[in-house]
């Protein structure tokens, strides 16, 4: 005689690759959020475009 199946075991095991799905998911949409904050956070700083480090080293070197 067959054993009988235990559904509960199968219950549990497609449980666990859906929440490691969902943690995968949710680790991607974390790293894609952290690099357009990083890219905005760069171009924000200087929307125009100029070159920053031209500036302080015009300051650090004094009046001419």
């Amino acid at each position: 005689m067959p054993m009988k199946p235990n559904y509960r075991h199968e219950r549990t095991q497609k449980a666990r690759t859906r929440e490691l799905k969902r943690q995968e998911k949710q680790q991607r949409r974390e790293e894609k959020s952290a690099k357009r904050k990083s890219t905005t956070d760069d171009s924000s700083a200087n929307p125009c475009g100029e070159d920053v480090t031209r500036d302080d080293e015009a300051q650090k070197s004094g009046p001419h």
